[in-house]
Order: C-alpha cells, then structure tokens, then sequence
C-alpha cells in the first residue's frame, strides 16, 4: 500500500499526467479500499475468511504486475480501483479474524498486526528506491511487490479458519452494536487515516518540491516515515497491554501535533522534516489498532461492523490527500503539512467526543479483561 507515493512521479510521467490529475488515484485507490471493505465485512461473515483473503491477495498481485504496461490515465484508474478494492478486503479479513481469535485480549496482537503493516511500508520504498536505480522504469517495482506478496496467499489456504465466537454468544460485550459509536470510530479513524496517507503519499513530492534533496533522499525519507510507523507499533504491543485505550489515543495525537509544529515551524530544513516524520510516525502507529481496541471494548464486533470501520478509514485516505494534490501546484508544497494540521484538529475533536459518550464503558473494560486472563 506505500508503493503508490514513491512512484507517483514515474506513473505520471508513464501516463503523461499532471500532479493535479495523478492524484486521482489516491482517490480511486480509496474509494475500492472502501468497497473492499463494505462488501468485504459480509464475506468474511458468511465464507471461509483465510480463502476469502488469499484470493484477494492473488487479485493485488496479478493488478500490480499490470501497472507498467498502461499508459493511459483512464485504465490505470480502473486498475488501480480494482487493486484499492483487494486491499480493503484483506484489511477488513485481517482485523475482524484476529478479534474473532482474541477477543476482549486482542490489543497487543492488533498492535502487532498493525507492526508488520509499518514493516511492509517501510520495506516498499526501499524496494522501489533499489530497484528503479537498476531499472528505471515502474515494472521492475511492481513486478517485484506483486510476487512478494504471494507466499502470504499459500500460507493462508493451509491454515484453518477462525469462526466468530461473539456471532454464538460468547462475547465479553453484551451483544448489541452501538451504531452512534460506530459512526464516530469510524469518523476518527477517517480522520486518522488521511493524515496517514497523506503524509507517506506526499512527503516524497514534498522534499522534491522544498529542494530538501534528490529522488533517493526522498525514497529514504518516505522509509523514514514508515520504518517509524513500525518502530512505534511495535512499541506499541506492550503499551497496549498496560494502558487504556483513550489515554493510548490522546497521546498519539498530542505527538502528532508536536510533529506536524516542528514541520510547519522549519520547513526547509532537512534534520527538521526527518525529525517530524520520525515522530509523527510513532505518535501514528498505534492510533488505528487501538481505535478498533476501543470499539471491541464496547460493541459486538462482526465482519460487517469492522467493514464499517475500515471504510472510515478508506473513506479519509481517499479525499484528504487529493485535497492535497488539488492544492499542491497551486498553493505550494507547504500546503500538504498545513492539511493534516487541519485534519488532526477535527480528529482531536472527535476524540473528546468518544471519551464524553462512553465513560463507563472505558472503566469497564479493564474490569472484563483482567477476568479474562
């Protein structure tokens, strides 16, 4: 998922495109993610989920390999839906079966499911950097990445599926799904997710554009960005262990703001912007698994209402960095850091609500986990 930011350039350039009209396949990407999601969560409750996941898988890599063999704008829209579509299933399969799995214990293991998500966006650019100063063109990444990802489809068929306990009552939550809720995770989580991608998708365009450095300097600090993103998840597997879920969250966006100031404050320094994306990668990375932490907490979770989750998240990947892109010729690159301030001011807001809504809930939950263990 962190191939697409690194070979913007090269993909416009392919299907001789604008900025402004190469950023449309955030959106399209986003937009699939978000129909993944949707008609993903049903899958996973009626099917056979690691069959269901490895076909998807199977999908992202045959797309992939099609890439660098289009030139118009149109059909790698089309492309990259169908690509944005496969990856929203996996996402929704991988979250809902781990909770089905875990339970009211699944915060750590979420936050290392999350952890191998920052290895692979912390991998890819370096792949992407590696391989085009062999062969620059996008084939020789996106051939590389379509084939990566195919073991993990083999691994999945020989493994048995888990079954949702909470769907026969065995749910440490009393069964009912608080819609209210839902809205306003999901609304968190679009927020949180559009910084997120906004930031790894652009932060290479960004030093381009500042003169911060060349394109492997800017590969590097994508891989900064991501490689954080994975440090602070894994960090994040014992902190999830020992800390409530809304003082998880207030944190990480606390660093996120302090990240973004020492952005918005030196904007042209180098150590700055690479001080900013270390640390705005690990006040991110625990954001959305403990978002969905808090929701098992307090709801009956089913692969539809993790579908309803991750579109939230699909649907702020998809419009926040396009307002980005809309904006970045026009008003300058500084735009894109003035954006995600923006976008974690709402998201601060919508945490204040979620903890005002569900007091008791929170006190609760430690009391049901600890009679768990």
């Amino acid at each position: 998922m962190a191939s697409l930011g690194p070979t913007l350039p090269a993909l416009a350039e392919q299907t001789r495109a604008s900025v402004g009209q190469i950023s449309y396949l955030f959106t399209v990407r986003s937009f699939g993610f978000l129909l993944g999601s949707l008609f993903g969560g049903s899958l996973f409750d009626r099917m056979r989920g690691h069959h269901v996941m490895a076909a998807m898988i199977f999908a992202m890599s045959a797309t992939m390999v099609l890439m660098p063999f289009i030139s118009t704008l149109g059909v790698l829209l089309v492309v990259m839906l169908a690509l944005g579509t496969a990856e929203g299933a996996v996402g929704v399969g991988g979250n809902a079966l781990l909770v089905w799995v875990h339970q009211s214990r699944v915060a750590p293991f979420m936050n290392a499911l999350h952890f191998f998500y920052g290895v692979g966006g912390f991998i890819s650019p370096l792949i992407i950097a590696r391989t085009f100063s062999i062969h620059n063109t996008t084939a020789a990444p996106y051939f590389a990445l379509g084939l990566l990802i195919l073991p993990a489809a083999a691994l999945l068929l020989r493994l048995p599926s888990p079954q949702n306990q909470q769907a026969s009552g065995e749910s440490s939550t009393d069964g009912r799904i608080n819609y209210k809720l839902v809205a306003l995770i999901a609304l968190l989580l679009c927020l949180y997710i559009g910084a997120e991608v906004s930031y790894g998708s652009w932060i290479y365009s960004y030093v381009l554009k500042m003169n911060l450095g060349d394109g492997d300097i800017a590969a590097y600090l994508t891989s900064v960005f991501w490689g954080s993103l994975t440090a602070g998840r894994l960090l994040g597997v014992p902190i999830a262990a020992r800390f409530r879920p809304r003082t998880i969250l207030l944190a990480d966006l606390i660093g996120c703001f302090i990240s973004i100031g020492i952005a918005l404050l030196w904007p042209t320094s180098l150590p700055a912007i690479t001080v900013a994306s270390v640390c705005i990668g690990l006040s991110m990375a625990s954001i959305y698994p403990t978002a969905l932490t808090f929701a098992e907490r307090r709801m009956r979770i089913t692969g539809q209402v993790i579908g309803f989750l991750v579109v939230g998240g699909s649907s702020g990947g998809m419009i926040v960095p396009l307002l980005i892109g809309q904006m970045f010729e026009s008003l300058g690159p500084r735009v894109m850091m003035l954006t995600i301030l923006v976008d974690l001011i709402v998201a601060l807001m919508v945490y204040l609500l979620l903890v005002i809504d569900s007091p008791r809930a929170e006190r609760a939950a430690p009391e049901r986990a600890r009679g768990l263990t």
